[in-house]
C-alpha cells in the first residue's frame, strides 16, 4: 500500500514539474503555434481548389458460346491456324493497362489538344500562343545554364523553351488521373483531379471516347487480319467440315468487325458517366489548420522541455565548477 502511494505521489511531482515548465513556456509556445496556423492559413488559402470528376466503367462480359472450343479445334486440325486470336471482350486488367498507357494519353493529349489546357497559366488564351518567359526568371536561367553545362544532343528534338511538349502533357496526366479497379464488383474507375470542375469532367470524357475508339479499332485490325488468314486457310483445306468451320470463324470475325464499328461501347459499359463537381476535392483548409494546430503544440511543448533541460544542465554544470 505504501509502495502504491510512492509511486502516486512520485506521478504527481513529475505532473507538477512538466506543467510549470509548460507554464513558463506558455508564451514562447503560444506565439509558435499561433504563427504555424496563420502561416498554414495563408498558405491555404493560396493553394487552387482541386476538383474531382469520376467515371465507372464495367467490362462486358464475354458471350457464352462454344466458340472457342470450336476454335481451338479446328486450330488442331489445321497447321498454323494457332497464331489466330478470336477478338473477345477485354478483362479489367487489360484495360486498366491500356487507360495507363501513354499509347492511349498521347493520342488524347493530341486529339483533344490538351496541353493549353493542362498548361493554362502558360497559355494566352487571347492571342492563342505559349507565353515567353522573361530571361530574369529563375526557371529560365536554370534551363539556359543546364544547356549551356550538358548540350542537347544534335540527333534528338530540342525543346523550345517556356513550351510544354507532350511528354509534360504525360507527366501532367499521370499526376492528376487515377485509376482504380475493384475486382469484387468487376468496376474500374477513372479519377480526374483538376482546379476546374468542368475540365475535369470532359477529360474523363476523352479518356472513355479514346478507350472505346482505340479498342474498337484494335478490335477491326484483328478481325481483318484473321480473315484474310482464314481465306487464305480455306483455299488450301479440302475437308468440307473444315471448310465449313472456317466459314463460321470468318463469319465470327465479320460480325466482330461490325459491332465494333456501329456499338457505341465495344468493349465496356459506362455505369456512371462523368459530371462537373459542385464541390472541392482539396484542399481540405479546415483539416490543414487543425492539423498545424496539433502538430506546432506538440512541437513547442517538446522545444519547452528541452529548454528546460538545457537550463537544468547549464545549472548543474555552474554548480559543479562553482560558476
Amino acid at each position: 500500500m505504501n509502495d502504491e502511494n510512492s509511486v502516486s505521489n512520485i506521478n504527481e511531482i513529475w505532473f507538477v514539474v512538466y506543467w510549470r515548465v509548460i507554464v513558463k513556456r506558455r508564451e514562447m509556445i503560444g506565439m509558435l503555434v499561433l504563427a504555424v496556423v496563420i502561416l498554414t492559413i495563408i498558405i491555404s488559402l493560396f493553394m487552387k481548389n482541386i476538383y474531382g470528376a469520376k467515371a465507372i466503367i464495367t467490362p462486358i462480359a464475354p458471350k457464352e458460346s462454344g466458340g472457342s472450343s470450336i476454335a481451338a479445334s479446328i486450330m488442331q486440325q489445321v497447321g498454323g491456324l494457332s497464331a489466330i486470336g478470336i477478338p473477345d471482350s477485354s478483362s479489367s486488367a487489360e484495360i486498366v493497362t491500356l487507360l495507363q498507357s501513354n499509347i492511349l494519353r498521347e493520342k488524347i493529349i493530341s486529339q483533344y489538344n490538351l496541353l493549353p489546357v493542362l498548361f493554362s497559366d502558360q497559355w494566352d488564351e487571347n492571342t492563342k500562343h505559349w507565353k515567353k518567359r522573361a530571361w530574369y526568371n529563375p526557371l529560365f536561367l536554370i534551363s539556359s545554364l543546364m544547356r549551356l553545362i550538358k548540350p542537347v544532343d544534335k540527333n534528338g528534338m530540342e525543346k523550345i523553351e517556356g513550351i510544354p511538349d507532350v511528354w509534360d502533357g504525360l507527366r501532367e496526366l499521370d499526376d492528376m488521373v487515377k485509376i482504380y479497379s475493384n475486382v469484387k464488383d468487376k468496376t474500374i474507375t477513372i479519377v480526374v483531379e483538376f482546379d476546374d470542375p468542368v475540365s475535369a469532367a470532359n477529360i474523363a470524357g476523352y479518356f472513355l471516347a479514346a478507350l472505346n475508339d482505340h479498342m474498337s479499332s484494335e478490335a477491326k485490325r484483328v478481325a481483318l487480319t484473321n480473315r484474310k488468314y482464314l481465306e487464305q486457310q480455306l483455299d488450301q483445306t479440302a475437308d468440307p467440315f473444315i471448310k465449313q468451320k472456317i466459314y463460321n470463324l470468318i463469319a465470327q470475325q465479320i460480325e466482330t468487325s461490325m459491332m465494333a464499328e456501329v456499338k457505341e461501347n465495344f468493349a465496356f459499359k459506362v455505369i456512371d458517366p462523368p459530371k462537373a463537381p459542385d464541390r472541392k476535392m482539396k484542399p481540405k483548409r479546415a483539416q490543414m489548420t487543425l492539423l498545424s494546430l496539433l502538430a506546432s503544440l506538440l512541437i513547442g511543448i517538446a522545444i519547452a522541455f528541452f529548454l528546460g533541460y538545457w537550463e537544468k544542465m547549464k545549472d548543474q554544470d555552474r554548480s559543479k565548477y562553482g560558476g
